[in-house]
């Protein structure tokens, strides 16, 4: 079903190594959205890039690279966006939350 009226997106970059209670930060951000309704998310896991610590990551290497960058794309209204970014920005120590 899809909901009706005006959308907001919140746009998550990190590291696919980063961990929270042990566990991979996008896991757990995708717990929190799922028992929280929300209507939509995606996870990207990145071919190439680097953060502002410098360090160039890329799948082209002989061993594919286990510490990729990834995004994760959360849709729905303002009000629901608005009611995870607590859980977000406690979850997210080191990375780029974008709204």
């Amino acid at each position: 079903m899809v909901k009706q009226g005006p959308a907001k997106k919140l746009t998550i970059y990190i590291d696919e190594t980063d961990k929270f209670g042990g566990k991979p930060v996008y896991e757990v951000l995708m717990d929190i959205f799922y028992k929280k309704k929300i209507a939509g998310v995606s996870v990207f896991r990145g071919v190439a890039g680097y953060g502002t610590d410098g360090v160039f990551h890329t799948s082209k290497m002989l061993e594919l690279s286990t510490s990729m960058p990834m995004k994760i794309e959360v849709v729905d209204s303002e009000e629901m966006i608005n009611k995870v970014l607590p859980d977000v920005y406690h979850v997210v120590e080191k990375g780029l939350v974008e709204i």
